[in-house]
């Protein structure tokens, strides 16, 4: 099997990588542009060599470098992509072009030419459920809209139901739930998987979506401000400076561990049962964004400061956490590593890595203080 990565290069795309030179696929070709702001200025090709991976320089929203890539390909693994809900709220032009453009160019090509392409996977996101599935006392399971700007001024950052107005409980949400994103990039992600499991049954493709949650581990970015607490919080920590927690720091996310997704990436690719199905990949727990940072102080050692400024970016989720059932029954997904462990090789890692201490991540919110998203 020949397969093309598109985004290999990235922190999900090498990974994923590296699982499949131990599985069945003889062939791997990346195309990734090397961006600096997720790479830094001096990104090289590869972090191993191995014989059956090619890279390809190249932007997939240019015919001249996806067209003959797609048509030498047996499969597609498509994780190209603009990141970050923040700055997808003022870059439309950008995350419109690389995530809805240059997937429906990938779909033209498949369309209008002879190909040899059985499976075509799309990384969707967690960022298309909003906030996700909820349960109300008196209206049962609810799928509440984005909060309001003038509750969250007033400090109130709870969830309410869409019908009486009252704080709502976070639910693990399911595949079959109600899809409305909060912000420019969830759209986007939501767009690029439709338009995948719609067309692809059409050309003789079978799609799988899987919508990743918050992905963290050894690898990641920590040059990119605009995604990953994670990282903005290492780096914060190591330097030495003071984190302000938005919100009242109780907000949440379900973190998946890197080596989780590439298992279950690499089992969704090669396991038939993941055909045309749409899949949850997450390590279905939530951990409040408090508990990250007090997390991450211990295990570096930090002397930084911690305080909750009760400030809020618009478009953010309160909570959010899978049911990944789905992922079980179809490729037998179980995650390996809990946050405890996960967070602990993370940390090992990030140790080893030089210390960054540039503005990035401050600059990041004074450009979306002068766009109004950030108060």
């Amino acid at each position: 099997m020949k397969v093309l990565i598109t985004g290999g290069m990235g922190f999900i795309g090498r990974a994923v990588t590296k699982k499949l030179i131990e599985s069945s696929v003889n062939s791997i070709t990346i195309v990734d542009p090397l961006t600096e702001k997720i790479h830094g200025p001096d990104a090289k090709p590869f972090d191993f060599m191995n014989p059956m991976v090619n890279f390809i320089k190249g932007d997939i929203s240019d015919r001249a470098v996806i067209e003959p890539l797609l048509l030498s390909a047996d499969a597609v693994i498509h994780l190209a992509a603009e990141t970050g809900t923040g700055q997808s709220m003022y870059e439309i032009e950008l995350y419109n072009k690389v995530n809805i453009t240059a997937t429906s160019l990938m779909l033209d090509i498949l369309s209008n030419n002879k190909h040899k392409i059985k499976k075509f996977l799309v990384a969707s996101s967690r960022a298309i459920y909003g906030e996700g599935k909820y349960t109300c006392n008196q209206h049962g399971a609810v799928y509440p809209n984005a909060r309001l700007d003038k509750d969250m001024s007033k400090g109130d950052f709870e969830v309410k139901c869409p019908f009486c107005a009252t704080n709502c409980n976070v639910e693990a949400t399911t595949e079959d739930s109600l899809i409305h994103p909060s912000s420019f990039y969830g759209i986007t992600k939501h767009f690029q998987e439709s338009i995948v499991m719609t067309m692809c049954p059409n050309i003789g493709i079978a799609p799988v979506a899987l919508r990743y949650q918050n992905v963290y581990g050894p690898g990641q970015s920590l040059n990119n401000p605009y995604t990953g607490i994670l990282s903005i919080f290492s780096n914060l920590l190591r330097a030495g400076k003071n984190i302000e927690i938005f919100e009242d720091g109780q907000e949440s996310r379900d973190f998946v561990f890197i080596e989780d997704v590439a298992d279950a990436t690499a089992a969704s690719l090669l396991n038939e049962k993941a055909n045309n199905q749409i899949l949850n990949i997450g390590s279905g727990v939530s951990t409040s964004v408090i508990d990250v940072a007090n997390t991450l102080k211990m295990l570096y050692g930090s002397s930084s400061k911690l305080s909750v400024n009760g400030k809020y970016r618009i478009g953010d989720i309160r909570h959010n956490f899978a049911d990944i059932s789905r992922a079980k029954e179809a490729i037998g997904f179980t995650p390996r590593y809990d946050f405890k462990n996960g967070i602990k090789c993370f940390t090992d890692w990030v140790n080893t890595q030089e210390v960054k201490s540039d503005d990035s991540y401050k600059r990041s919110l004074e450009e979306m203080k002068q766009k109004n998203l950030y108060k």
